[in-house]
């Protein structure tokens, strides 16, 4: 009996770790975008997938292949239904040249992906330790649902900044802490949430088709709106039965504008 015990636990952690592999069909998406908060000033943004499931405590590094040429891409954003990359990223693999190099037009692309190890996505996360670098105001349910799933690589791989919004318009680059589970809010060397403008942390976006390259915001005459701050964790946290979900959409960016 406890043999059967041992192998059925063994099968199960076998079935939590085997990657899923197949065929995509790969759409080119231009302007970054994080459902779970994940800061786009510290991330690569031209190596992102957006897809239709929810984003993963774990699996968030995939593979995408054309044509012999391969990308590593992160997985932080749910799509609402296609599998949209980084225009930058897909042009890549249906040309082989950078989008601001040789820009193409193309639609929905046959491609194959395979789940990888979060390492192997390292060089896009730009924090010491290529730790997941997530919004202290806005990313507290999603990285609550990580922290109460044992051994998930967010849980363990995270670093909060007192940045409001994913594309780093709103607040301080500054590091928090989290006392979890005593706390569920972060604090910060200054107040949590406080929407001072930042101007040191470019986003940056490449148009689809024209690939130029665009700032993903720039505040002007103080018309711009910061987003809803959402910065303390659910109570259900506490509980061990945080949702998996996204958190709240942000407000709306304003205009983006070209780099001269």
């Amino acid at each position: 009996m406890g043999w059967l015990v041992l192998f059925s636990a063994l099968a199960g952690a076998a079935t939590r770790v085997m990657a899923a592999s197949g065929t995509v069909w790969a759409t080119p998406h231009e302007q970054y975008s994080s459902s779970v908060g994940v800061l786009g000033c510290k991330v690569n943004t031209d190596r992102i997938a957006y897809w239709p499931s929810s984003v993963d405590c774990t699996n968030i590094c995939i593979s995408l292949s054309y044509e012999g040429r391969t990308v590593h891409l992160l997985r932080i954003d749910q799509s609402q239904g296609a599998h949209d990359i980084s225009y930058d990223a897909w042009n890549y693999l249906y040309s082989g040249y950078p989008a601001t190099d040789k820009p193409t037009a193309g639609g929905a692309t046959a491609m194959e992906y395979a789940d990888l190890d979060p390492s192997a996505c390292a060089d896009l996360i730009y924090t010491d330790g290529s730790k997941l670098p997530l919004s202290a105001s806005n990313s507290m349910n999603f990285l609550a649902s990580c922290l109460n799933q044992k051994d998930s690589w967010v849980g363990q791989n995270h670093i909060l900044f007192n940045i409001l919004d994913p594309i780093c318009s709103w607040g301080y680059d500054e590091s928090c802490q989290l006392d979890w589970p005593t706390a569920n809010q972060a604090t910060c060397p200054h107040p949590l949430g406080t929407p001072g403008v930042l101007t040191n942390t470019p986003v940056y976006n490449i148009r689809y088709p024209t690939g130029q390259k665009v700032l993903a915001n720039a505040p002007q005459d103080g018309a711009a709106t910061p987003p809803v701050v959402n910065a303390a964790a659910p109570n259900a946290a506490h509980r061990v039965a945080a949702e998996r979900s996204a958190i709240a959409p942000l407000a709306a960016a304003p205009a983006e504008l070209l780099i001269q």
